[in-house]
């Protein structure tokens, strides 16, 4: 699995050597859904009839890199524009700056620029306004925040942060997630089991927490700035509030004990929030008000899911990706959501892509496109 093999590739540059019963969501479909398409006007199919694939709604960067990292822009005057990470096997990677022309209805190279070790994970800040300094965060063995000047073409790292006092070694950070309601917050998660909440105006660690027995692999911000949900290699989902570190909740535990690699909360209905383990094919979905009980499993891959993304201006559509190729969107709203067991839930759209897809991001700067990232591409996918 591209994920699990992008850490063990951070850990081994690094150290030298590898370390071994509820309502259905809230809201109304009828306002929160993304407005329907016939197929003729999107990639992402109905999971039946017209399979066809317009061109003019798939916008494809082709990449002299193999891609992992993929984050779009926020920012109002940079429509449609990219940040994407190099995945190889080598000290020195690379970062491409990308924007699509609407003219030319292509991709542009804008900025490229070297960066150690495969990043992995690649966030803009989040400037809806444009007002902020023009800032895009990546993780490696150190959180590094850059400096862009698009007009220019030019990228100045404007700070590496250390997770660790110790200057000679910082243990890897696995990834890490941008606060929306304050950008000054950024929060990391390392495989040395903790989580580090950064004040990046002032470069400075605002607190730091072991948060699991093992390994994390991912963090993410509830609505707010106070709390957070992490993902661990110790097979749980934790919930902090940095108002109160001395406590967390767990929300949910693998029955197998399988490391969990990703979780995403829904930004409309922050109840819910959606999860994977490693080297699975199925996403859970977990109601907060309940934990320890998954609310739904979607079992629609045939291998392992890598990435999951909830609908930014809807609180019951998630998509999925992974190594099957394929790209899912799910409705989780109507009759018979809460599903009996065995009885599985279908996709409404399905994409086919040419490889495995290694990331997925469904942007609140632009919400009727999808971006996915698979072997040296990168694509825009109309909703």
């Amino acid at each position: 699995q591209s994920t699990w093999g992008l850490l063990k590739l951070i850990m081994i540059g690094k150290e030298g050597k590898e370390e071994h019963p509820t309502a259905p969501p809230a809201g109304d479909p009828s306002r929160s859904a993304p407005e329907a398409h016939h197929p003729s006007d999107n990639p992402l199919e109905p999971m039946s009839g017209d399979k066809q694939q317009p061109q003019c709604h798939i916008f494809t960067y082709e990449s002299s890199y193999k891609v992992y990292a993929l984050g779009y822009s926020w920012r109002p005057d940079y429509p449609f524009r990219f940040g994407i990470g190099s995945f190889l096997e080598d000290k020195t990677n690379k970062v491409e700056i990308i924007q699509l022309s609407e003219e030319a209805k292509a991709f542009g190279k804008k900025i490229v620029f070297d960066h150690q070790y495969p990043p992995s994970k690649l966030l803009w800040i989040p400037d809806k306004n444009g007002t902020k300094p023009d800032l895009l965060a990546t993780s490696g063995e150190y959180l590094r925040i850059w400096s862009v000047n698009t007009p220019h073409s030019s990228v100045k790292m404007k700070a590496e942060l250390k997770n660790s006092k110790q200057i000679e070694y910082s243990a890897p950070l696995t990834s890490f997630d941008w606060n929306i309601e304050d950008p000054s917050i950024i929060g990391t998660c390392s495989i040395d089991t903790t989580c580090t909440i950064w004040d990046v105006e002032k470069e400075v660690v605002k607190t730091q927490l072991i948060a699991h027995d093992k390994e994390v692999y991912d963090m993410a911000f509830a609505n707010g700035v106070h709390t957070f949900a992490s993902a661990g290699a110790d097979g749980s989902i934790r919930h902090f509030d940095t108002r109160n570190l001395e406590h967390s909740t767990i929300l949910y535990e693998s029955p197998e004990q399988n490391p969990f690699l990703r979780v995403a909360w829904n930004r409309e209905d922050p109840n819910y929030l959606a999860t994977i383990t490693m080297e699975s094919n199925k996403v859970i979905i977990v109601d907060i008000r309940f934990p320890m009980l998954p609310f739904m499993e979607l079992t629609g891959h045939t291998d392992c899911v890598n990435s999951i993304a909830w609908a930014p201006i809807s609180s019951v559509h998630i998509c999925t990706a992974g190594d099957d190729s394929q790209t899912l969107i799910w409705d989780l709203s109507g009759p018979g959501t809460v599903r009996p067991v065995g009885d599985q839930l279908e996709p409404m759209l399905a994409y086919k892509a040419e490889g495995e897809v290694t990331t997925l991001q469904w942007p609140m700067s632009n919400p009727e496109w999808i971006c996915i990232s698979f072997n040296n591409k990168m694509q825009m996918l109309k909703v």
